[in-house]
C-alpha cells in the first residue's frame, strides 16, 4: 500500500450545491492565481466502459446488444452505446458543470445500465479488465464461450486492417471530456497535460487481474491497449495545423483507420469541442469517478492559464514519457513515480515517492479548484493514500478470500440504491465501497 501523504490535512467534504456557485472571473496569469479566483468552470463529460458478467459464473457474456435494447429507452440512445466486444457497453454522460450534476448523472447511468443488465442475468463490471475469463473480441481459435467482435461495419474494418491486434481488446477505460473554446486551445492544453499523464494513470489503476491471474501490474488494461499503433502519450504538437498534419499522416500510413482512431492518452476530441483525457481505467465507484473528473478539469484549467500567460509547455521526451506511463501502469501508487513535473528534455530524470508526487499535484491544481471541488478531490486523494488504488483493493480482497469471484462481485454494479456492488453475493472480507459512498 502507498504511504500516507506528508504535511497535508484532508477532510471529507459532502457534495454541497451551495459550495458550487460559479467562482469570480479573473484574468490572472499562471503562478499568480488565488484560490477561488477562477474563470468560469469548464463543462465536463464522462464516458465509462463496462464488461458484462454472467451473474452466476462471473465470466464475460456476449449480451451487449440485449442490454442496449433494454436500457436505451430508459437512459437515452446516446447515453448507452456499444463497444468493440459483444460483452461490453459504454455509458456517455450529459454535459455537466458541477460535481453534484456529475454525481447524479453517473449514478443515473450506472443504475440504469445495471437494471438493463439484470434483465438479462448479467451485471456491468467496474474494472479495467475481466478478472475471470476473456472479454473478447475472440479470435477464430478461441472457444465459443469467448465473446466475439460486435457486428458493426467500423469494427469489421478495424479487424480487416489490424487482424490479431483486435483480439482481447475488451478492456474498460474512463474518458473525461473538458470543454475548451477551439482546436488551437485544445492542442496547446494537451501539450501541457503530457507530464500529468503518468500520475493520472497511477491514481486510477484498477486492472491487476487478467484471465484468472495476477499480472503484477496495477493497470493491465493500459498494457493491452498499448498494442494499437496509435496508443500512448500524445506527441508534442506545435499548432492546430501541426496536429491536423500528424492526423493526416497517421491515417495515410494506415496506422489509424480514420482520425477517430488516434488512441492517445489525451487528445483534442474529434466530435465535440473538448480535451479528452483517456488514460484512466474505469473506476470502482461514482464518487471516485467524480473526484477524478474534477482533478482532470483542474489540470486543464491550469494548462489554459499557462497558455493564456504565454508559458511554454514542458518539452518532455516522448520515450521518457512512455516509460513513465509504463512505470505508473506497473506499480500504481505502490512504488516511486518518475518526476515528470520537474523533468525537461535532456535533463536528468529522478524518481520520487508517489505520495510526494500527489502532494505536488495538489499544490499545483489547488488554485484551479473551487472550495467544494477541492474538498472532493482531497477526500479522494486521502482515501488513495490510506487504502490504495482500485488495483490495491482488488488484490487485498483477493488475499482475503482467495476467490476472484468475490472480487468480481465487489466491482459489479447493482440496480438498486447501492449502484456499486451486487446484492446477495458471497461474503468478502470488507466491502469495496464505504457505506457513505453507496448513494
Amino acid at each position: 500500500m502507498p504511504g500516507r501523504l506528508n504535511d497535508v490535512e484532508f477532510r471529507e467534504a459532502p457534495y454541497c450545491p451551495a459550495q458550487e456557485t460559479g467562482p469570480r472571473t479573473n484574468g490572472e496569469a499562471v503562478g499568480h492565481v488565488q484560490p477561488g479566483d477562477l474563470p468560469e468552470r469548464a463543462t465536463l463529460g464522462v464516458e465509462e466502459e463496462f464488461i458484462l458478467l454472467d451473474r452466476r459464473t462471473r465470466r464475460p457474456v456476449p449480451r451487449g446488444d440485449q442490454v442496449l435494447e433494454t436500457g436505451r429507452p430508459d437512459l437515452g440512445a446516446g447515453h448507452l452505446v456499444p463497444e468493440i466486444s459483444q460483452s461490453m457497453i459504454e455509458t456517455v454522460s450529459r454535459v455537466c458543470v458541477t460535481a453534484t450534476e456529475l454525481q447524479r448523472e453517473l449514478t443515473r447511468l450506472r443504475r440504469g445500465a445495471a437494471r438493463a443488465a439484470r434483465a438479462h442475468d448479467c451485471a456491468p463490471l467496474a474494472s479495467g479488465t475481466s478478472l475471470l475469463g476473456l472479454a473478447g473480441p475472440a479470435s477464430h481459435e478461441d472457444p465459443a464461450s469467448v465473446p466475439r467482435l460486435r457486428d458493426h461495419p467500423r469494427y469489421v474494418r478495424i479487424t480487416e486492417r489490424f487482424g490479431p491486434l483486435v483480439k482481447d481488446q475488451g478492456v474498460c477505460a474512463c474518458h473525461v471530456h473538458v470543454g475548451v473554446p477551439d482546436l488551437a486551445t485544445a492542442v496547446a492544453v494537451v501539450n501541457h497535460l503530457r507530464p500529468w499523464l503518468p500520475l493520472l494513470l497511477a491514481l486510477t489503476a484498477n486492472s491487476p487481474f487478467w484471465h484468472g491471474t495476477d499480472t503484477g501490474h496495477a493497470s493491465w488494461r493500459i498494457m493491452v491497449w498499448s498494442r494499437w499503433p496509435t496508443a500512448g502519450p500524445p506527441p508534442f504538437l506545435h499548432s492546430a495545423e501541426h496536429y491536423e498534419e500528424v492526423v493526416r499522416s497517421l491515417v495515410t500510413s494506415g496506422a489509424a483507420l480514420d482520425p477517430a482512431m488516434l488512441y492517445w492518452y489525451a487528445r483534442p476530441s474529434r466530435h465535440v469541442p473538448t480535451v479528452e483525457v483517456r488514460v484512466a481505467d474505469v473506476l470502482p465507484t461514482v464518487t471516485q469517478t467524480v473526484a477524478y473528473a474534477l482533478l482532470v478539469r483542474a489540470v486543464v484549467a491550469r494548462a489554459r492559464a499557462a497558455v493564456a500567460a504565454g508559458a511554454p509547455a514542458p518539452r518532455v521526451d516522448q520515450d521518457v514519457l512512455t516509460a513513465a506511463c509504463w512505470r505508473a501502469a506497473r506499480f500504481g501508487l505502490t512504488g516511486d513515480l518518475l518526476d515528470m513535473f520537474s523533468h525537461s528534455a535532456g535533463a536528468p530524470l529522478a524518481s520520487v515517492p508517489a505520495a510526494e508526487q500527489i502532494a505536488e499535484a495538489r499544490r499545483l491544481v489547488r488554485p484551479h479548484l473551487t472550495a467544494g471541488d477541492r474538498g472532493i478531490v482531497d477526500a479522494w486523494l486521502h482515501r488513495l493514500a490510506v487504502e490504495g488504488t482500485g488495483a490495491d483493493i482488488q488484490r487485498a480482497a483477493h488475499l482475503g478470500t482467495g476467490r476472484l469471484e468475490d472480487v468480481a462481485d465487489g466491482l459489479a454494479l447493482a440496480a438498486g440504491p447501492t449502484p456499486h456492488a451486487l446484492t446477495g453475493c458471497p461474503g468478502r472480507p470488507r466491502s469495496f465501497v464505504p457505506a457513505k459512498e453507496r448513494t
